[in-house]
Parts: structure tokens; C-alpha cells; sequence
């Protein structure tokens, strides 16, 4: 790799692209209406109603500061499936809805740059009690799943999709995140892709340290095959990908 290959792909992880951005000129200044927050679902789609907070069974306490120094990326899980219950929890700890003050504001219970909170999730359900096995998305705002798409040898194709990684596809679901970049740029233009990917990582610690809670593992991969695993989801690699997955089992 040449010195200014390496410069050039560096440049992203710098915030010197804010200072030549005309921020007068972005979506939201210009008047433009704000993305949906949400992905609206397909009409007619089955829908799951999840647990609420507050409802939740078998949720345990744990100290945070030895969720915090237990951490750590586990790849092997055992054949107990999650509940539903668990599920519900997962989700609402990654990606819950707190307040929806206005139409394109969420506070969540993960921080998102300018509160913008470009991801959609996907739960690859492949052992949790009272779902069938099929691609599932969660709803924030409703705090439902809604089913997306039944996918023959899912878990297998999941392994393939994360480059032979098959402990993706071992777990008993999958969370798989998805980015709707315009979602973020239309507040930020150009400097929108930096803040993206720092939230993403946002999003998996909680699912690190909510897994302490009901006695299950994750870990965070971010190497994959782009085109498979959007088709995998139904994406259309453009204007919604794929960003980032972890696997949870049960340890």
C-alpha cells in the first residue's frame, strides 16, 4: 500500500471534512423533509408483539462494572434457545424508543449523532422460543418485529455470508444492522458517514454488556460478503446495507 492510499482511506476516520462543508446547503436547512425514523414495514407483514419494559421474565440484575470487566467476544454458544422475553430486551437495550418527541427525533437508549439513529435491525431468528425461523426486523417505535422474509438454511447461509465465519449463523439469533445513510445525511451532508459508523459501535457495546443480563454471549463482526448478506436481507445495497452483525447465544 502506497503512502497516499493509505492517507486517503485514513482520511475517513479524521473530522477534517466538517470544515468544508457548507452546512446551509444540507437536506434539513434547505427545508427538505426528515427521513421516517423508522423503515416502514410492508402492509400485511406479520407482526410479533415483544414484551414490554417492565413486563420482561427471567431478566436478571447484574452489577455494571463486572458486565463491563467481564466482557468479552464469545463464538461458541449452547443449544438453549433465547425467549422471547430475552429477545425483547436485547432489542430494546440496542435500539429502545425512549421518547418520539416529534416526527424525526427518537431518544433512544443508545446516544446517535444529532439524534439521527441511521440503523434499521435485523434479527436472524434461528432458535428462540415462539418464533419460526425466518428473517425478522425490529420496530422501535412500536417495539414489534415484524416478519420480513423466510430464508431456507438461514443459519448456513449466514456463515457463508460472514466469509465462513459459521458461528454467525450457530447462535440462536443473529442481530444484523442495517444503515440507511440518508437518514444521517440529511442533517450532515458529506460528514454524515464518519458519525455512522462510531454509532454503530454505540449500539453493539449495549449488546455486549445486555447480554450479561440473561446469561448469553455476542460477538461483533464486521467482516463480510457486502452483496451477500444484503440479499440475504433483502437490501438493495444502495439506499440501505448492511453495516455490522453479532451473533447471540446462550453460554
Amino acid at each position: 500500500m502506497q503512502d497516499g492510499e493509505r492517507e486517503r482511506y485514513r482520511y475517513f476516520l479524521k473530522d477534517s471534512i466538517r470544515l468544508a462543508i457548507d452546512f446551509s446547503q444540507t437536506a434539513q436547512s434547505r427545508g427538505l423533509p426528515a427521513p421516517p425514523v423508522e423503515k416502514p414495514p410492508a402492509p400485511g407483514a406479520p407482526r410479533v408483539a415483544l414484551p414490554k419494559p417492565g413486563e420482561w421474565q427471567g431478566i436478571g440484575k447484574v452489577d455494571l462494572s463486572e458486565a463491563i470487566a467481564a466482557r468479552q467476544s464469545l463464538r461458541r454458544f449452547r443449544a438453549e434457545p433465547l425467549s422471547l422475553d430475552e429477545l425483547a430486551y436485547l432489542l430494546w437495550a440496542t435500539q429502545g424508543v425512549r421518547s418520539h418527541p416529534n416526527v424525526w427525533t427518537t431518544f433512544r437508549t443508545v446516544p446517535s449523532a444529532g439524534c439521527r439513529h441511521a440503523f434499521e435491525t435485523y434479527v436472524c431468528a434461528l432458535n428462540v422460543a415462539g418464533l419460526e425461523e425466518a428473517v425478522y426486523r425490529y420496530l422501535p417505535l412500536e417495539h414489534e418485529l415484524v416478519r420480513e422474509q423466510q430464508v431456507e438454511y438461514l443459519g448456513d447461509r449466514l456463515g457463508a455470508a460472514a466469509l465462513g465465519q459459521t458461528f454467525v449463523g450457530r447462535g440462536a439469533a443473529t442481530f444484523v444492522w442495517s444503515c440507511l445513510p440518508y437518514r444521517m445525511e440529511w442533517r450532515y451532508g458529506l460528514a454524515a458517514h464518519k458519525v455512522i459508523a462510531v454509532d454503530a459501535g454505540h449500539v453493539c457495546q449495549n449488546l455486549y454488556l445486555a447480554c450479561a443480563a440473561v446469561g448469553a454471549g455476542t460477538c461483533a463482526v464486521a467482516a463480510y460478503h457486502q452483496d451477500r448478506l444484503d440479499r440475504l436481507l433483502g437490501l438493495d445495497g444502495k439506499d440501505e446495507f448492511a453495516i455490522y452483525l453479532a451473533p447471540v447465544g446462550k453460554v
